[in-house]
């Protein structure tokens, strides 16, 4: 490992993605978007799930977790890559961040689901509740730290993570 990482974890819709890209600006680190990785390695995560599958996702997921946090600087991980035994015990080694959301929030975020092949039902919302009550454990379990994306200016949010970082890092 060559720097500590710092990850942010949490069920879809939180804001991972917006809110690394702008932590890693903040703190002037790289930023991996693990989701991103995948698909331009292997295609539209959508056909990924529909061609082959959610266990040959989750292999492709676990590898660019894995590579990602190697790498350093700042990673969101999508929802559901917390959920493997060898990711939890990289992640252990790093700074994580869960960021979570408010149910009345989630469904302007997520709309209809789309581009999200776990939320493919007919209610995306109650899916989506149901995915976070049951990853939620796993997500505390390795958390060091959590904020809620609920409310407040995404620039008020990275900077408060932001302040958390380097307060870690004294």
């Amino acid at each position: 490992m060559t720097a500590r990482a710092i990850v942010l974890i949490g069920p879809m819709g939180v804001g991972k993605s917006s809110i690394g890209r702008k932590l890693a600006k903040a703190l002037s680190r790289t930023f991996t978007d693990t989701d991103s990785v995948i698909a331009r390695e292997n295609g539209p995560i959508p056909t990924i799930f529909a061609e082959h599958g959610e266990t040959y996702f989750r292999e492709r997921e676990r590898d660019v977790v894995a590579r990602a946090v190697a790498e350093g600087g700042v990673v969101a991980l999508g929802g559901g890559a917390p959920l493997n035994r060898q990711t939890q015990r990289l992640l252990r080694e790093h700074s994580v961040i869960l960021l979570d959301v408010s149910e009345t929030v989630i469904a302007g975020r997520i709309g209809q689901g789309e581009g999200r092949p776990l939320l493919a039902d007919s209610d995306p919302v109650e899916k989506w509740k149901r995915l976070r009550a049951e990853r939620w454990p796993v997500y505390e379990s390795l958390a060091d730290v959590t904020f809620d994306t609920s409310r407040g200016h995404i620039a008020h949010i990275v900077s408060a993570i932001a302040e958390w970082v380097q307060e870690e890092e004294r």
